[in-house]
């Protein structure tokens, strides 16, 4: 699959990406309201930035124990239940006098419920898509992403500045309703992708297999560390600039946009997997410009560079499902975005912490640092491994598991 006209030609593709646009768009909105309320709340930058980015932090739980259902779970129902999960939970958030303890209390359960919702999302992409295709659909799915945050941060700081984010928690809700009903209604009913029951053993056993592979180990660690450690300096916009944050995060998003463009449509496949170090390295550092604490504008445009970083992504993600084998994809992709969304949780809180004892642009610098310096400690890695280094084995020990492939329906 080489063309976007051939993916939105693909039966079921329009569908799941207009239902996660929404839902995309809900997400932005909602973190810049809550983050904002909080912020006014509290004037922590701490809590701040645990409100936007905190839910992150019991990913971690979830991919120790709901992650086998992602393959075995039929996706239709289960991704309709999460987005209406989260518009009933955006619409308590918005309650009026609901207090911060309360709101956390939200917050970390839609995180758990998200854990979820990812290995089911983009397992069933692996479904609708070829392999060989998965790349440039995700990277459709990312360039949308970017749009939606674009257009989300600035509305929802639009909204926020002319209602409420109350009212704006509720514009999301909605939003998050709409997607609910257009993954209901858009997505033919499919048969879980493995056969068995879900249970935290085998979402144990399965996350022991996935990272036994020494290639597949160092590629989640690739995934989850540098950029968790760069989303934690966004996690600090709110409280660099409390009334320009909306422009920060939509600059975010475009160099984000930019980079997904570059590395799904024009890199070619031979070059791709040689740029994923050096787009990590692009990823962070930018942000040591933030020791200077340049103003706003100035500000957006090292976001914006640095964003394009985000295409080592994809670069990562197609290496990543080179190495697993089919009946496990919906796991394995679950598992990355879970990681990488605990990731972000600890940054966030780890950035938070650092800036509530000396202030937002250190923390940004300091997080900077330190993605660099892992960039280069696992780019090393990488490097002295052998190409296919324990491949083998795991594709055997698959087997071993009693995990049962089955037959793929034709799209």
């Amino acid at each position: 699959m080489r063309s976007y006209s051939q993916l939105f030609r693909t039966r079921e593709f329009t569908p799941l990406f207009l239902s996660s646009s929404l839902q995309i768009a809900a997400s932005t909105v909602s973190g810049l309201a809550l983050g904002t309320l909080v912020y006014r709340a509290t004037d922590s930058p701490l809590l701040s930035a645990l409100s936007m980015f905190g839910s992150s932090l019991v990913q971690v739980v979830g991919a120790a124990t709901l992650l086998s259902a992602a393959d075995r779970l039929p996706p239709r129902a289960t991704m309709a239940g999460i987005a209406s999960v989260f518009a009933v939970g955006t619409a308590v958030l918005a309650s009026p006098g609901l207090p911060v303890p309360a709101m956390f209390a939200v917050i970390l359960v839609l995180g758990l419920t998200a854990s979820l919702g990812s290995g089911v999302r983009w397992g069933l992409l692996t479904e609708i898509l070829s392999k060989d295709g998965y790349l440039l659909g995700r990277s459709v799915f990312n360039m949308m992403s970017g749009l939606m945050q674009i257009l989300g941060y600035a509305t929802g700081g639009v909204l926020v500045a002319l209602l409420s984010p109350r009212v704006t928690l509720l514009v999301a809700a909605a939003l998050y309703l709409a997607a609910a009903a257009g993954i209901r209604l858009g997505l033919a009913p499919r048969a879980p992708r493995a056969v068995g029951r879900p249970s935290i053993a085998r979402t144990w056993r399965t996350n022991a297999l996935l990272w036994s592979s020494a290639p597949r180990r160092t590629t989640y660690l690739l995934l989850w560390i540098p950029n968790g450690l760069v989303v934690g300096c966004e996690s600090l916009f709110v409280s660099y600039a409390p009334d320009r944050a909306g422009w920060l995060f939509a600059a975010a998003a475009f160099g984000m946009f930019a980079g997904d463009v570059t590395t799904g449509r024009f890199l070619p496949p031979q070059v791709r997997p040689r740029l994923g170090i050096p787009f990590l390295l692009l990823l962070a550092g930018p942000y040591l410009v933030f020791v200077l604490r340049p103003g706003v504008a100035v500000a957006a445009a090292v976001v914006a560079l640095a964003s394009v970083g985000f295409g080592a992504s994809l670069i990562q993600q197609e290496r990543l499902m080179a190495l697993t084998p089919d009946e496990l994809s919906g796991h394995a992709l679950g598992l990355h975005s879970s990681g990488m969304l605990t990731m972000q949780g600890v940054s966030a809180a780890l950035a938070g912490s650092v800036a509530q004892l000396t202030s937002p642009g250190t923390a940004m610098t300091v997080m900077a640092v330190a993605s660099l310096a892992v960039t280069v400690a696992l780019g090393v890695r990488r490097s002295r491994l052998r190409p296919g280094r324990g491949d083998g084995g795991s594709r055997r020990h698959d087997r071993a598991e009693g995990v049962t492939p089955r037959c793929r329906p034709t799209t």
